[in-house]
């Protein structure tokens, strides 16, 4: 897979994605894009900000696992299955509630993600965050990015996981491939992301921690379509 430049055309800084890249575009995100890790964030990545739920928000976290292929990077998603109680049959990155025996966010995202799709812990370095999302349904969800060494022993949980596959990174970034979507609820009409790949529809929550990481690789942050 061709690479290309981790910063628009004619950045001073523009190179390779890399994973050393990403590594430290995550640890130096340009001021404004990282909300505080107990603040409420954002829903749908800033889109209805006026519909966000009221307290108290369950917390949970996910793994937004980068995925360092020689031949390119790609992000790794699930399937959530259809008799789920909360986001049931949609996209979503490996993850969950934070436990009470969980030390703290990062804990949790790793435990999920073994749980879920049996990436071991061995196999993930953590090397930052996204933005606090909050969801309609009631969560406060930490995204913590871990770059995964191939090859993967992937044993989804049949119970929660109706499916994994891999998107290139290239592709989630592109600010191209996204799309503003709407539609109706409870009689209002409510925005979110969309990234279809191929058969899949990347949506909601899990697109719009996409777009968050997409800001957080360049130099600017992207803003929300007219």
């Amino acid at each position: 897979m061709e690479q290309r430049p981790l910063l628009p055309p004619g950045e001073p800084e523009s190179r390779p994605l890399s994973a050393e890249g990403i590594a430290r575009r995550l640890a130096a995100a340009p001021p404004g894009v990282r909300r505080p890790l107990d603040g409420l964030g954002r829903g749908d990545h800033d889109l209805n900000q006026d519909m966000l739920p009221a307290l108290p928000l369950v917390s949970a976290a996910v793994l937004v696992p980068i995925v360092t292929h020689p031949q390119g990077m790609t992000v790794l998603f699930t399937t959530r299955t259809p008799h789920l109680s909360a986001h049931a049959g949609q996209v979503s990155f490996p993850g969950g509630r934070v436990e009470p025996g969980d030390a703290d966010e990062s804990a949790a995202a790793l435990r999920e993600a073994e749980e879920e799709v049996g990436l071991r812990e061995a196999q993930i370095r953590l090397i930052g965050r996204l933005d606090t999302y909050v969801t309609r349904t009631g969560f406060r969800i930490y995204p913590l990015v871990g770059l995964v060494a191939p090859p993967l022993d992937l044993r989804p949980d049949p119970h929660e996981v109706a499916d994994v596959f891999e998107v290139p990174l290239e592709f989630l970034i592109d600010p191209a491939n996204r799309h503003r979507h709407s539609r109706i609820y409870e009689e209002r009409e409510r925005f979110f992301w969309a990234i279809p790949y191929e058969d899949r529809y990347i949506w909601g929550a899990t697109a719009g921690m996409v777009v968050n990481l997409s800001e957080l690789l360049w130099s600017e942050p992207m803003r929300s379509p007219a």
